[in-house]
């Protein structure tokens, strides 16, 4: 469905995927308590820069891999835009809720 090659979102990570070892940006795109979901979401460094952008799954879902540090993860939608801040000094699991509208 997505024309910029992004991977499949969802909640489970992939097998070959370690949260140990990676820092893995999880989250939800939400407007209220509803999900959302075809939201261009995008990764950008702490300077600002853009990084990567995947789309929510119908279940509002998405995903990053990304290196430690501070991150801002940006959400667009027809219905609104918002944004949340995400300190990942680590390996692990970094769980991440967006709210839109």
């Amino acid at each position: 469905m997505s024309s910029c090659g992004a991977p499949e979102q969802g909640t489970a990570l992939p097998a070959n995927v370690d949260a140990g070892k990676e820092v893995v940006l999880n989250g939800k795109v939400t407007s209220g308590e509803t999900p959302v979901g075809g939201a261009y979401v995008r990764l950008l460094d702490a300077s600002g820069e853009f990084t990567a952008e995947v789309v929510s799954s119908a279940d509002g879902d998405f995903r990053f891999f990304a290196a430690p540090g501070e991150w801002t993860v940006r959400a667009l939608h027809r219905s609104g835009n918002g944004e949340a801040k995400v300190s990942a000094e680590g390996p692990g699991l970094h769980q991440v809720a967006v709210s839109v509208g």
